[in-house]
């Protein structure tokens, strides 16, 4: 008998505590499993543990698959400049001694808040120094730098140097600061895919649209009602067709696939991506407006649920959360003004800056033997560090040089551009005197 009861009570002792232990790793608690805060770039996914420690005990090599799983399509992008096989080369042994850069881990090392810089990551200061030192040396036009300036003047990007290599430097550096007529979108915009021209949706689900006669109103003059695409288009499950109340990103991805997976790349949706609940600005480390702190994130966040107006989603909807000082200034800016110029129809809206201009670009690509134009919903693609910014972007109306010289002036950024570099980054002097020994 005592043998039973000893045997009975072991069994409910393992199911409490794997009870209450599935209860602790599956809620908020594990918050108090960490090892310290995850940087500004992971926080938000820091309790998807799993996202970054795929194996319990996989060690660096298991973290570097998680860290090239979510980057990879990045980097090669990018064209990495630091790609893992150049340090795998047997030549480069020396240097792998000091800093072993074939790891993500080496440079990014999460939950150490005191490391992290002000853009997120966290990053030694003299990681370029390492194998770099005797540039130093060697160059006149590098001697008495500092050691830590090598990405901070506005001429070095470690994976990515797209717009900052000699070559483009000599390629680019002529030619007015602003040019004539700046136009952001693709020059190939008017190739944009024009679809066979559907009959205008009929609405379904009549008693809904009884009850909601101006949602109703709305959905009609919509880009929706003109493609097809009826109430249950989105508020139905694709299962059971019952009546959905609030579509999310599930029913909008079954269209806009492209715009999810690059909105689910970005700070935005990136909780989203790892099944988690949607972020709302009070969880974020930046300053928002307080109307908008308990504002979850979603599709709806910028493009109205019924209506069509991407001018809106394009400028307001971020400034309607977004409170920092480059956002605040961007009405008064000269960005601002043309925006307001353009919806006074002073000129083509093709010619305006909005927010969506710089931090969601439009990209070209070729979809079903179509070359077509789509928004990058990932609106942190290019903004660290943000000379990434400079090709795509500021080329667009301004030339080399001032964009190099722009991005590098932290109070002009704060500003929105409202005026001309403080100082000058003299990487492409340096590139052209090299050239005419």
């Amino acid at each position: 008998m005592k043998k039973w009861l000893w045997f009975g009570w072991i069994v409910v002792s393992l199911g409490l505590a794997g009870y209450y232990g599935y209860s602790f790793f599956q809620s908020e608690n594990k918050q108090n499993l960490l090892i310290g805060d995850a940087s500004y770039g992971h926080y938000q996914i820091e309790l998807a543990c799993s996202a970054c420690h795929t194996e319990a005990f996989g060690g660096q090599e298991s973290i570097q698959k998680a860290c090239v799983g979510c980057h990879a399509e990045e980097l090669e992008a990018a064209h990495d400049s630091h790609p893992k096989k150049k340090f795998t080369d047997p030549r480069n042994a020396d240097l792998l001694a000091v800093l072993d850069a074939r790891y993500c881990v080496s440079c990014h090392t999460e939950h150490q808040q005191e490391q992290t810089h002000p853009m997120g990551l966290t990053l030694p200061k003299d990681y370029c120094f390492h194998c770099h030192q005797d540039i130093g040396e060697d160059r006149e036009s590098h001697k008495n730098l500092a050691f830590d300036s090598c990405a901070s003047a506005g001429c070095h990007n470690y994976h990515d140097n797209r717009a900052l290599y000699e070559d483009f430097l000599l390629e680019n550096h002529q030619g007015a600061w602003v040019n004539a007529l700046a136009r952001i979108t693709s020059p190939n915009a008017a190739a944009k895919l024009a679809p066979e021209r559907i009959p205008a949706a009929q609405p379904d689900f009549p008693q809904q649209v009884a009850q909601h006669p101006d949602i109703h109103s709305e959905w009609s003059a919509s880009s929706h009602a003109e493609a097809g695409v009826s109430c249950g288009g989105c508020h139905s499950d694709a299962t059971t067709q019952a009546w959905v109340e609030k579509p999310g990103i599930e029913q909008c991805q079954t269209c806009h696939l492209n715009e999810a997976n690059s909105y689910k790349a970005g700070k935005h949706g990136m909780r989203l991506a790892q099944s988690l609940s949607a972020i709302s600005p009070v969880e974020s480390h930046l300053p928002f407006k307080e109307q908008a702190l308990s504002q979850h994130q979603g599709c709806n966040s910028c493009h109205g649920a019924h209506k069509t107006d991407t001018q809106f989603a394009a400028a307001q909807a971020c400034l309607g959360c977004h409170n920092d000082q480059h956002s605040l200034a961007f009405e008064t800016s000269p960005h601002g003004k043309l925006l307001s110029q353009a919806i006074a129809g002073v000129f083509p809206v093709e010619q305006a800056v909005t927010c969506a201009t710089c931090h969601m670009p439009r990209e070209e690509k070729t979809l079903m033997g179509h070359k077509v134009i789509q928004v990058n919903h990932n609106q942190n693609d290019n903004l660290r560090p943000n000379e990434k910014m400079i090709r795509p972007v500021c080329m667009q109306c301004h030339n080399l040089s001032f964009a190099i010289d722009a991005l590098a002036d932290p109070a002009l950024i704060d500003n929105n551009f409202n005026g001309k570099p403080s100082q000058h980054i003299p990487s492409i002097d340096w590139a052209r005197r090299r050239e005419a020994k």
